[in-house]
Protein backbone atom coordinates (compact mmCIF):
# COMPACT_ATOMS: atom_id res chain seq x y z
CA UNK A 1 0.00 0.00 0.00
CA UNK A 2 1.41 3.19 -1.03
CA UNK A 3 1.73 5.84 1.42
CA UNK A 4 0.11 9.17 0.42
CA UNK A 5 0.18 12.70 1.61
CA UNK A 6 2.75 11.54 4.60
CA UNK A 7 2.73 14.31 7.63
CA UNK A 8 3.10 14.84 11.16
CA UNK A 9 0.48 15.91 13.15
CA UNK A 10 0.85 16.35 16.85
CA UNK A 11 -2.29 15.72 18.98
CA UNK A 12 -3.02 17.54 22.03
CA UNK A 13 -4.31 16.27 24.81
CA UNK A 14 -5.50 17.21 28.57
CA UNK A 15 -4.22 14.41 29.68
CA UNK A 16 -2.11 12.93 27.24
CA UNK A 17 1.39 13.96 26.40
CA UNK A 18 1.93 15.33 22.99
CA UNK A 19 1.84 12.02 20.36
CA UNK A 20 3.38 12.09 16.79
CA UNK A 21 1.43 9.92 13.93
CA UNK A 22 1.68 9.19 10.29
CA UNK A 23 -1.60 9.57 8.34
CA UNK A 24 -1.56 6.38 5.99
CA UNK A 25 -4.09 7.57 3.74
CA UNK A 26 -5.84 11.24 2.95
CA UNK A 27 -9.00 9.50 3.28
CA UNK A 28 -8.73 8.70 7.29
CA UNK A 29 -9.63 11.11 9.15
CA UNK A 30 -7.36 12.06 11.58
CA UNK A 31 -9.51 11.62 14.56
CA UNK A 32 -9.94 7.90 13.66
CA UNK A 33 -6.26 7.82 15.02
CA UNK A 34 -5.54 6.31 18.97
CA UNK A 35 -4.48 9.01 21.23
CA UNK A 36 -1.83 8.12 23.88
CA UNK A 37 -2.98 8.03 27.11
CA UNK A 38 -1.72 8.31 30.67
CA UNK A 39 -2.04 5.04 32.90
CA UNK A 40 -2.95 4.64 36.20
CA UNK A 41 0.25 3.84 37.40
CA UNK A 42 2.11 6.67 35.90
CA UNK A 43 -0.12 9.03 37.60
CA UNK A 44 2.11 9.72 40.88
CA UNK A 45 0.18 9.89 44.37
CA UNK A 46 0.09 13.81 46.17
CA UNK A 47 2.24 13.03 49.23
CA UNK A 48 0.60 14.07 52.34
CA UNK A 49 1.87 16.58 54.58
CA UNK A 50 4.43 15.87 57.10
CA UNK A 51 3.48 18.39 59.61
CA UNK A 52 1.81 16.81 63.21
CA UNK A 53 -1.67 18.67 63.96
CA UNK A 54 -0.31 19.87 66.69
CA UNK A 55 2.09 22.48 65.40
CA UNK A 56 0.00 25.29 66.19
CA UNK A 57 -0.02 24.45 70.29
CA UNK A 58 3.81 23.87 70.37
CA UNK A 59 4.86 26.44 67.96
CA UNK A 60 2.13 29.13 68.40
CA UNK A 61 4.84 32.45 68.06
CA UNK A 62 5.23 31.37 64.70
CA UNK A 63 1.66 31.93 64.03
CA UNK A 64 1.36 36.23 62.60
CA UNK A 65 -0.81 38.64 64.48
CA UNK A 66 -3.87 38.28 63.22
CA UNK A 67 -4.45 42.43 63.02
CA UNK A 68 -4.48 43.23 59.35
CA UNK A 69 -3.16 45.84 60.33
CA UNK A 70 -0.24 44.43 61.63
CA UNK A 71 0.73 42.24 58.99
CA UNK A 72 3.71 42.50 56.67
CA UNK A 73 4.34 38.84 54.77
CA UNK A 74 8.43 40.19 54.64
CA UNK A 75 8.98 41.10 58.15
CA UNK A 76 6.96 37.73 58.91
CA UNK A 77 9.37 36.01 56.83
CA UNK A 78 12.46 37.03 58.06
CA UNK A 79 10.89 36.82 61.55
CA UNK A 80 10.71 33.25 61.15
CA UNK A 81 14.03 32.94 59.74
CA UNK A 82 15.75 34.28 62.73
CA UNK A 83 13.44 32.69 65.46
CA UNK A 84 14.99 29.52 63.50
CA UNK A 85 18.43 30.70 63.68
CA UNK A 86 18.15 31.56 67.68
CA UNK A 87 16.41 27.84 68.30
CA UNK A 88 19.34 26.38 66.64
CA UNK A 89 21.71 28.25 69.48
CA UNK A 90 19.22 27.34 73.01
CA UNK A 91 17.14 25.07 73.56
CA UNK A 92 13.25 26.12 73.69
CA UNK A 93 11.64 23.36 74.78
CA UNK A 94 7.65 22.66 74.51
CA UNK A 95 5.75 23.78 77.22
CA UNK A 96 2.19 25.57 77.89
CA UNK A 97 0.51 27.42 80.50
CA UNK A 98 0.49 25.53 83.80
CA UNK A 99 4.17 24.04 82.67
CA UNK A 100 6.89 24.55 85.98
CA UNK A 101 9.96 25.34 84.21
CA UNK A 102 12.94 26.98 85.26
CA UNK A 103 14.88 29.87 83.03
CA UNK A 104 18.10 30.81 83.16
CA UNK A 105 19.45 33.95 82.20
CA UNK A 106 22.23 36.60 82.07
CA UNK A 107 23.20 39.36 84.86
CA UNK A 108 25.53 41.27 85.24
CA UNK A 109 25.13 42.14 88.84
CA UNK A 110 24.81 38.24 90.00
CA UNK A 111 28.00 36.64 91.20
CA UNK A 112 27.86 33.98 89.19
CA UNK A 113 26.42 36.45 86.19
CA UNK A 114 23.38 34.55 85.66
CA UNK A 115 20.17 34.11 87.13
CA UNK A 116 17.58 31.10 87.41
CA UNK A 117 14.18 31.60 87.94
CA UNK A 118 11.52 28.71 88.83
CA UNK A 119 7.83 29.19 88.27
CA UNK A 120 4.73 28.40 86.74
CA UNK A 121 3.44 29.58 83.48
CA UNK A 122 0.46 31.85 84.16
CA UNK A 123 0.86 33.04 80.65
CA UNK A 124 2.08 33.46 76.87
CA UNK A 125 1.16 36.03 74.60
CA UNK A 126 3.08 37.48 71.50
CA UNK A 127 3.86 36.73 68.08
CA UNK A 128 7.26 36.32 66.34
CA UNK A 129 10.38 37.62 67.73
CA UNK A 130 7.46 39.64 70.39
CA UNK A 131 6.59 36.41 72.14
CA UNK A 132 6.97 36.20 75.69
CA UNK A 133 5.93 34.20 78.60
CA UNK A 134 5.60 35.11 82.33
CA UNK A 135 6.50 33.00 85.50
CA UNK A 136 5.25 33.27 88.96
CA UNK A 137 6.60 31.47 92.16
CA UNK A 138 6.00 32.46 95.64
CA UNK A 139 9.98 33.67 97.49
CA UNK A 140 9.75 34.57 101.20
CA UNK A 141 6.04 34.37 101.10
CA UNK A 142 6.24 37.19 98.59
CA UNK A 143 4.09 36.59 95.33
CA UNK A 144 7.14 36.93 92.38
CA UNK A 145 6.94 36.87 88.70
CA UNK A 146 9.11 37.23 85.89
CA UNK A 147 8.12 38.00 82.27
CA UNK A 148 10.71 36.61 79.65
CA UNK A 149 10.76 37.58 76.36
CA UNK A 150 11.01 33.81 74.26
CA UNK A 151 13.54 35.05 71.92
CA UNK A 152 15.96 37.22 74.33
CA UNK A 153 19.49 36.81 73.54
CA UNK A 154 20.53 36.85 77.16
CA UNK A 155 18.46 33.69 77.77
CA UNK A 156 21.33 30.96 78.28
CA UNK A 157 18.71 28.37 79.70
CA UNK A 158 14.93 27.09 79.82
CA UNK A 159 13.93 24.15 81.30
CA UNK A 160 11.11 22.19 81.94
CA UNK A 161 10.52 21.09 85.11
CA UNK A 162 6.82 19.47 85.20
CA UNK A 163 5.07 19.28 81.72
CA UNK A 164 1.40 19.70 81.86
CA UNK A 165 -1.52 21.87 81.07
CA UNK A 166 -4.52 23.65 83.14
CA UNK A 167 -8.13 23.99 82.20
CA UNK A 168 -7.57 27.86 81.37
CA UNK A 169 -5.75 29.59 79.01
CA UNK A 170 -3.99 31.95 81.41
CA UNK A 171 -3.60 31.51 85.07
CA UNK A 172 -3.66 35.42 86.02
CA UNK A 173 -6.11 34.25 88.92
CA UNK A 174 -3.58 32.42 90.96
CA UNK A 175 -2.39 36.12 92.01
CA UNK A 176 -5.33 36.00 94.17
CA UNK A 177 -5.27 32.64 95.42
CA UNK A 178 -3.09 31.44 98.67
CA UNK A 179 0.54 31.16 98.17
CA UNK A 180 0.07 27.03 97.98
CA UNK A 181 -0.61 26.94 94.46
CA UNK A 182 2.06 29.32 93.30
CA UNK A 183 5.04 27.76 95.50
CA UNK A 184 7.69 25.69 93.98
CA UNK A 185 10.99 24.39 95.45
CA UNK A 186 13.73 26.45 93.54
CA UNK A 187 15.95 23.47 93.52
CA UNK A 188 13.13 21.34 91.66
CA UNK A 189 14.10 18.13 89.81
CA UNK A 190 12.69 17.68 86.07
CA UNK A 191 9.99 15.00 85.92
CA UNK A 192 10.23 13.32 82.35
CA UNK A 193 7.60 12.13 80.37
CA UNK A 194 7.54 8.61 77.59
CA UNK A 195 8.50 10.06 74.22
CA UNK A 196 4.86 10.17 72.86
CA UNK A 197 2.53 10.35 75.63
CA UNK A 198 -0.22 12.73 75.82
CA UNK A 199 0.52 16.14 77.96
CA UNK A 200 -1.25 15.41 81.12
CA UNK A 201 -4.05 17.97 82.16
CA UNK A 202 -4.08 19.22 85.93
CA UNK A 203 -7.79 19.39 86.42
CA UNK A 204 -6.77 21.33 90.20
CA UNK A 205 -9.43 23.54 90.97
CA UNK A 206 -8.25 26.85 92.93
CA UNK A 207 -10.34 28.80 95.61
CA UNK A 208 -9.35 32.03 95.61
CA UNK A 209 -9.03 34.56 98.74
CA UNK A 210 -11.66 36.62 99.65
CA UNK A 211 -12.84 39.95 97.88
CA UNK A 212 -11.05 42.11 96.90
CA UNK A 213 -9.70 40.90 93.86
CA UNK A 214 -7.63 42.21 90.79
CA UNK A 215 -10.42 41.20 88.38
CA UNK A 216 -14.31 40.57 88.45
CA UNK A 217 -13.23 36.78 88.08
CA UNK A 218 -17.10 35.76 88.04
CA UNK A 219 -17.48 37.46 85.32
CA UNK A 220 -14.88 35.60 82.87
CA UNK A 221 -15.81 31.98 81.97
CA UNK A 222 -12.57 30.28 84.26
CA UNK A 223 -12.84 26.32 84.34
CA UNK A 224 -10.54 25.97 86.72
CA UNK A 225 -11.32 28.34 89.63
CA UNK A 226 -13.74 26.56 92.76
CA UNK A 227 -17.15 27.97 93.77
CA UNK A 228 -16.23 31.55 94.52
CA UNK A 229 -18.97 32.21 96.87
CA UNK A 230 -19.99 35.40 96.28
CA UNK A 231 -23.55 36.71 97.02
CA UNK A 232 -26.27 36.02 94.11
CA UNK A 233 -26.08 39.98 93.38
CA UNK A 234 -22.80 39.41 91.77
CA UNK A 235 -23.92 36.38 89.19
CA UNK A 236 -26.84 37.99 88.16
CA UNK A 237 -24.74 41.14 87.24
CA UNK A 238 -22.31 38.69 85.39
CA UNK A 239 -24.91 37.07 83.19
CA UNK A 240 -26.65 40.77 82.37
CA UNK A 241 -22.96 41.46 80.67
CA UNK A 242 -22.26 38.07 79.02
CA UNK A 243 -22.26 37.74 75.78
CA UNK A 244 -22.55 34.50 74.80
CA UNK A 245 -23.93 35.01 71.00
CA UNK A 246 -19.72 36.02 70.21
CA UNK A 247 -19.26 31.93 70.20
CA UNK A 248 -21.62 32.33 66.78
CA UNK A 249 -19.90 35.28 65.45
CA UNK A 250 -18.14 33.84 62.67
CA UNK A 251 -16.23 37.16 61.41
CA UNK A 252 -15.49 38.10 64.75
CA UNK A 253 -13.91 34.43 65.37
CA UNK A 254 -12.27 35.10 61.78
CA UNK A 255 -10.52 37.89 62.31
CA UNK A 256 -9.15 36.87 65.53
CA UNK A 257 -7.65 33.89 64.20
CA UNK A 258 -5.34 32.69 61.24
CA UNK A 259 -6.79 30.97 58.12
CA UNK A 260 -6.19 27.18 58.71
CA UNK A 261 -4.66 27.43 54.46
CA UNK A 262 -2.42 30.10 55.46
CA UNK A 263 -1.27 28.11 59.30
CA UNK A 264 -0.20 24.71 56.63
CA UNK A 265 1.74 26.85 54.53
CA UNK A 266 3.87 28.74 57.93
CA UNK A 267 4.20 25.22 59.26
CA UNK A 268 5.12 23.58 56.15
CA UNK A 269 7.80 26.32 55.63
CA UNK A 270 9.66 26.14 58.89
CA UNK A 271 9.35 22.28 59.98
CA UNK A 272 11.37 20.60 58.18
CA UNK A 273 14.36 22.95 59.47
CA UNK A 274 12.66 22.76 62.84
CA UNK A 275 12.56 19.15 62.64
CA UNK A 276 15.73 19.20 61.88
CA UNK A 277 17.00 20.79 64.79
CA UNK A 278 15.31 18.86 67.68
CA UNK A 279 16.91 15.52 65.96
CA UNK A 280 20.65 17.45 66.52
CA UNK A 281 19.32 17.99 69.73
CA UNK A 282 18.56 14.74 70.47
CA UNK A 283 21.61 13.42 68.94
CA UNK A 284 23.41 15.77 71.14
CA UNK A 285 22.02 14.71 74.46
CA UNK A 286 22.44 10.68 72.97
CA UNK A 287 26.31 11.49 73.28
CA UNK A 288 26.44 13.18 76.89
CA UNK A 289 24.32 10.41 78.05
CA UNK A 290 26.80 7.50 76.29
CA UNK A 291 29.81 6.63 78.36
CA UNK A 292 32.78 5.06 76.33
CA UNK A 293 33.74 1.38 77.50
CA UNK A 294 37.37 0.86 78.81
CA UNK A 295 39.39 -1.95 79.48
CA UNK A 296 40.88 -2.58 82.94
Amino acid sequence: MLLRNLKLYKVKSGLAPVVQICRLSSSIPLEDFPVGTVSEKQVKPERKSIVPSNCRYVYPEFLPDPKMQWRNPLREKLERMDMIQRRKHIDIPEFYVGTIMAVTSSNQHAPNKATRFVGICIQRLGCGLRANFTLRNVIKHIGTEMKYQLYDPTIQKIEVLRLEKRLDDELLYLRDAPNEYSTFDENMEAEYLPEGSPIPVNTTMVKLKPRPWRARWERKNMKGLADLELPERFYKRAEELATPWEKYDLMKQYRRTIPEEEQKEIFAEVYSELHEVNVMRKKQKRKKVFIKPFKN
